[in-house]
């Protein structure tokens, strides 16, 4: 069970049963940019209830003993607008135990930024 793959495309999908049977049954997710804790039943309405039409990509996994890391570019199919998560997930043999999440929007290089000239695109 532990394809992070499959796990995220579930997510991406809204598959409502499909995300909670990778969830042990105590676990916590933590959205830590708007302070929220949710149960599993709860993580799973507001991803499933959450507005628009997505689509996504790891662009970056990591494992180090039972947590994987990764790096999710997540975009709104009509709106184009995207955003980035990185997520901590711990795992209890083979289902996640907790996940710690952060969300960022994607944008555009500040004007401040732009008129000093520093940095240059990545890639």
């Amino acid at each position: 069970m532990k394809n992070i793959q499959d796990y995220w495309e579930a997510v991406i999908r809204k598959q409502a049963d499909t995300i909670k049977k990778y969830f042990h049954s105590e676990a916590k997710i933590q959205w830590h940019n708007t302070n929220e804790s949710f149960t599993v039943e709860e993580f799973i309405r507001a991803n499933c209830e959450y507005p628009g039409e997505w689509m996504g990509k790891i662009e970056r996994m990591e494992k180090v003993g039972n947590l994987t890391i990764t790096v999710t570019r997540v975009e709104e199919c009509r709106q184009k607008s995207s955003f980035h998560a990185i997520s901590f997930i711990r795992w209890k043999g083979d289902k996640i135990i907790s996940i710690d999440e952060y969300w960022g929007e994607d944008g555009d290089v500040p004007e401040w930024r732009k008129e000093k000239k520093i940095g240059e695109p990545i890639g």
